[in-house]
């Protein structure tokens, strides 16, 4: 343990997930297109749910070797494992609701996740493999799913995604008061230099913060999309 290596952001292999992460699914959706197979698309939407779930359940046998023996730092709180959960769902289901909790929570959590990574150790440790597999592979399945149905939120599903963001804030904070964990970083801010480091020290406070840069976050998200309907509106069509 003592001589895996430490991660270093934006080092060469830090680079590399970030590059494949933007370029798989682009790639994915291309040949997808290009040969408009269904059972091609089915495939591939298998695959990146089978990898999810293969590399969350690897991760548990494993992490007992790495040190984690008790079971409260196991649970599945963080809240890119509830996003985890949905784009699986919206993988095999395809359904659009599904698919727009996860664009929201993965795009604005496992996202900075993916670029300020709460992480020790670097390449080619076992933990640097399993989280970015678990990271990359919701961007992967959420940006695949888009270009795939040519999908896009709607401004509804701020407040839908919301909503489901407040269940999972009550009960992943329970969860922390009863465990003494840190998940979704709800206790304190992440050892990782991010963008809940300029929040407020005081929790009350901090909490509020969190809340209101949640928000903002899905309100940016959605913003490319409202400007596009935006300037439709506001063609004028040729005579």
């Amino acid at each position: 343990m003592n001589s895996a290596p430490e991660f270093h952001p934006f080092s060469a292999s830090h680079l590399v997930v970030i590059i494949l992460t933007i370029a798989i699914p682009l790639l994915l959706a291309f040949i997808v297109h290009r040969t408009k197979s269904r059972l091609l698309e089915r495939s591939i939407c298998f695959t990146i749910s089978a990898l999810l779930l293969i590399n969350y359940v690897a991760y548990l046998i494993v992490a007992r070797q790495f040190g984690v023996a008790a079971w409260q730092k196991m649970l599945p709180m963080q809240l890119c494992d509830w996003a985890m959960i949905v784009i699986i769902g919206a993988l095999w289901s395809g359904n659009r609701r599904w698919l727009e909790v996860a664009y929201f929570w993965g795009i604005g959590g496992t996202l900075q996740a993916i670029i300020t990574p709460n992480l020790r150790y670097g390449f080619p440790d076992l933990r640097f493999i399993s989280f970015f597999v678990a990271h990359s592979g919701i961007i992967i399945g959420i940006v695949f799913l888009m270009l795939i149905y040519g999908f896009r939120p709607r401004a509804i599903g701020i407040l839908r995604t919301f909503a489901w963001t407040e269940v999972y804030f009550v009960i992943a904070f329970t969860t922390d008061l009863l465990t003494g964990e840190n998940y979704g970083f709800l206790l304190h801010k992440p050892e990782a230099a991010s963008l809940l480091n300029f929040l407020s020290d005081s929790r009350p406070l901090y909490l509020l913060e969190f809340h209101v840069l949640a928000f903002v976050f899905f309100a940016l998200l959605y913003a490319p999309f409202a400007i596009v309907d935006l300037v439709r509106k506001g063609e004028t069509p040729l005579t």
